[in-house]
């Protein structure tokens, strides 16, 4: 099956989903449209990943977490290899590390190498992790053997693999493998692949092994032009890239956006881990003091600085919220945590800070559930 000639992305996309569809060949969920399409086979393609000597020698694997790759996670996890799945939408951060009980049989592994596993056997991975990835496995609509990709449209993993180069996780050299089906092996016009886009390195499918060859340059991190507000919005960890590439002196001029204006964002305060204290500030992390209702305990009044965080999960932890704190970027200079009231305070510098900071954790969620954010003071008025 090959595209017709004058084809857009989008004519491929709905071209590979209507054949899949009406040959059958699609696999749950379906239907494939506007997915990466799970297909029948993609557990015998996948058996060709382990046999890639650039499996063989990597230690650690980022896999996406689509249906077709399941079995993929699997030899991950049976090989003894780290295996990092990102987060879906990249809502909650960048990475989750699958981390199997100890002892874990077959049947647990492939339990964690579901959608549902990976939920419940997973640690997040911040941007200040140092991880480094030695092999990316995506998922695709269509690819050529050449190694051009297109994906299901919304973007991703061309967006995951350039904030890997960001952090430091991938180089060029990083090889990068996708699992198909043959029907998914088609001529894609050079002219539709755009700087942004990620090449392959290697092609999986039911019957072949392709090594592509591919000497497109892949992405050399974000390509800021191309990310809009609304992205910015639905995906904080990008928040926490930006002010980091902007404080290196990058250009980070967004979509739509005016060169040179003060830019927005939720920068990290100070160089200091949540719940570590400054030499001059004293007081214990955990303050027993009681306060007026919504005030930081240990004063009578909140300060302009604090940030008051409510709604905390009854099993909430509090490294589990100094993790996504620094994911966020928005590190204050002293945490005061609460559990069994259901909350914690965050004490920053100054008043421009915290209103960073709630800026930046609105929509911020622990588990299922989402977090109040609100400047201390203004959630005592309330």
């Amino acid at each position: 099956m090959e595209p017709r000639a004058g084809v857009s992305k989008q004519d491929i996309r709905e071209q590979i989903w209507g054949y899949m569809e009406s040959q059958n060949l699609a696999d749950f969920p379906r239907p494939v449209h506007h997915r990466i399409p799970n297909f029948k086979g993609a557990s015998h393609a996948a058996e060709q990943l382990p046999r890639l000597q650039a499996f063989k020698t990597a230690r650690t694997i980022k896999v996406n977490p689509d249906a077709p790759q399941k079995s993929a996670r699997f030899f991950v996890l049976e090989s003894k290899k780290t295996l990092l799945v990102p987060t879906p939408r990249l809502r909650t951060g960048l990475f989750n590390k699958i981390t199997p009980p100890p002892g874990a049989t077959k049947d647990i592994l492939r339990k964690c190498a579901t959608s549902q596993g990976v939920r419940n056997y997973s640690v997040p991975i911040g941007l200040d992790s140092r991880v480094l990835v030695d092999l990316v496995v995506v998922g695709s609509v269509a690819v050529s053997e050449k190694g051009w990709r297109i994906g299901k449209g919304e973007g991703y993993a061309d967006l995951e693999y350039a904030m890997m180069v960001s952090m430091g996780a991938v180089s060029k050299e990083t090889p990068v493998v996708t699992i198909v089906h043959d029907c998914q092996v088609v001529d894609i016009p050079e002219e539709l692949v755009e700087e942004h886009d990620i090449t392959v390195d290697y092609i999986l499918t039911p019957t072949r092994v392709i090594a592509t060859g591919c000497k497109r340059p892949k992405p050399m991190g974000i390509t800021w032009f191309k990310i809009s507000l609304e992205m910015m919005e639905k995906i904080p960890i990008l928040r926490s890239l930006r002010a980091r590439e902007q404080q290196a002196g990058k250009d980070v001029t967004l979509q739509g956006e005016h060169q040179h204006l003060p830019e927005p964002g939720c920068q990290q305060t100070v160089p200091l881990s949540v719940g570590r204290r400054p030499p001059d500030t004293p007081g214990p992390e955990t303050n027993s003091m009681e306060a007026a209702p919504g005030c930081p305990p240990g004063e009578g009044a909140p300060l302009a600085a604090d940030v008051y965080v409510g709604n905390l999960p009854r099993d909430a932890r509090v490294s589990d919220l100094k993790r996504a704190l620094r994911e966020l970027g928005s590190v204050p200079l002293r945490l005061t945590w609460q559990g069994p009231r259901r909350r914690a305070f965050l004490h920053y510098p100054d008043s421009a800070a915290a209103q960073q900071a709630v800026s930046c954790l609105q929509g911020l969620r622990l588990g299922t559930d989402t977090l109040r954010v609100a400047l201390a003071r203004q959630q005592r008025d309330k």
